[in-house]
């Protein structure tokens, strides 16, 4: 075989290794909003409107804790994917496993612990009348008690990322999601559960999905004792410190998104219709661009973990090249078929015709934000979490909320305006933070 016919095998191998990971991840992303449309579609053909709308508050004020606590599913990821890479890696990788795993115990058992608080703030905020929060109640009553597999399932998928396990992510993500949807349909229409019975459905998957992911865990790890000192006080406070600042990090982001929902909503209520159908965008191009960044948390921390920096930077520019890529594709796919999108999204005439100026700014979108999906990506590999943290605070301060008091005249596109305007600057921060741990020399240091 020639060298030229060598070289171009490695170049397709090297390149497939990114795409095998971030495909499995892509799919397995899909199958979340797929699962919401069941769960919609079972609640809206229960008797009363009201058992819907309590079903989803509850189930929003559950999610918007899971997503705070994102950062278990990223620092675990980083440091699996470094453990992985060293020399050691099976201790390593096994190490790693079970603190982040006492970790996510330890909020899920938080979150029971403070589960009356919770229900009495989330009511205090959306104020539902009385038999939607008759309704909310008996819902959150039951779905509270999955926070700890919740929790362990944002760990565990962060963990076998970082092993590279994305295929098995996908079978579990898939089989959780069917399940869901098949006890959905057997407690409402079989045994009369009612919204308890959508909530025991997604308890239930949630625990089989947990479950699924410890024996994956334990085969990739079988062997290997558990050691206290593993959750010595050093330990933990580098685990304290790298949580926190992700912590902090999703706070900026969830702060800038509830401002778009809040502030869109005091435009009218056409505003705050047109602001959900075009979030469906931003969700769309999260997809495949998630994807792509898993691929390179795994590949960038298995890197960091064997002390290469060349192969760092290899793998984040080969992410970027991919990013790119889908970027491209979709900003040509909202371009020639986002009318359509919209149409499919609602059968209000007035709404579609308010959310037609705004399809420029979405084929726009992918272009400008898949530089911050990557980095964010290359940063979780790295555990470089006090960037991720600073770089997120300073595009939220110095950018979204400046460029939108700036241009609020021009009423709810001035929201999007500064949306559009903080993803990119998120990207160039991190962008311009990766160059200058290159410039010094420590892409592959043991500093976080």
């Amino acid at each position: 075989m020639s060298r030229a016919k060598v070289a171009q095998r490695a170049f397709f191998e090297d390149h497939t290794r990114l795409l095998a990971l971030a495909l499995p991840m892509i799919l397995a992303n899909i199958t979340t909003p797929l699962l919401g449309l069941v769960d919609t579609a079972v609640l809206g053909h229960m008797s009363l409107p009201a058992m819907l709308a309590g079903a989803s508050i509850g189930a929003l004020i559950l999610t918007q804790i899971y997503w705070v606590c994102g950062f278990l599913r990223m620092s675990s990821t980083g440091l699996s994917a470094q453990a992985k890479g060293s020399p050691n890696k099976t201790v390593e990788s096994a190490k790693v496993l079970w603190q982040t795993v006492a970790v996510a115990l330890l909020l899920g058992g938080v979150v029971l612990a403070l589960q009356s608080p919770i229900l009495s703030l989330g009511l205090t905020l959306t104020q539902p009348n009385n038999e939607v929060a008759l309704h909310l109640q008996s819902y959150f009553a039951v779905r509270v008690w999955g926070a700890p597999a919740a929790m362990l399932n944002l760990a565990l998928v962060g963990w076998l990322v970082g092993q590279q396990k994305t295929r098995s992510v996908m079978a579990i993500q898939i089989v959780g999601n069917l399940l869901n949807a098949a006890l959905d349909v057997v407690f409402v229409f079989g045994l009369n559960l009612s919204v308890a019975g959508v909530a025991l459905a997604s308890v239930i998957a949630e625990y089989t999905m947990a479950t699924m992911a410890l024996i994956v865990a334990f085969k990739q790890v079988g062997g290997v004792s558990v050691s206290a000192a593993w959750f010595n006080r050093a330990a933990r406070k580098v685990l304290m410190k790298l949580n926190g600042d992700m912590l902090l990090r999703n706070l900026a982001l969830q702060s800038c998104l509830a401002f778009l929902t809040i502030q869109g909503a005091r435009y009218g209520e056409t505003a705050a219709a047109v602001n959900a159908i075009l979030m469906q965008f931003f969700v769309l191009i999260a997809l495949g661009l998630d994807g792509i960044a898993y691929g390179v948390e795994a590949l960038v921390g298995e890197a960091k973990g064997a002390s290469d920096s060349s192969e760092v930077k290899r793998r984040t520019y080969q992410g970027l090249a991919w990013s790119s890529v889908f970027a491209l594709i979709y900003s040509l796919i909202f371009f020639s078929t986002g009318e359509g999108i919209i149409a499919l999204l609602t059968e209000h005439n007035d709404i579609v015709k308010a959310a037609l100026p705004y399809l420029g700014l979405m084929v726009l979108l992918p272009l400008l934000a898949h530089w911050c999906f990557l980095y964010d990506g290359v940063f979780v590999g790295l555990t470089r979490a006090s960037a991720m943290r600073n770089t997120m605070i300073i595009s939220a301060l110095g950018v979204y909320f400046p460029v939108w008091y700036l241009m609020q005249d021009q009423g709810n596109v001035s929201l999007w305006y500064a949306l559009l305007a903080f993803l990119l600057a998120r990207g160039v921060t991190l962008a311009l933070s990766f160059y200058r741990l290159d410039k010094r020399g420590e892409l592959a240091s043991s500093r976080s």
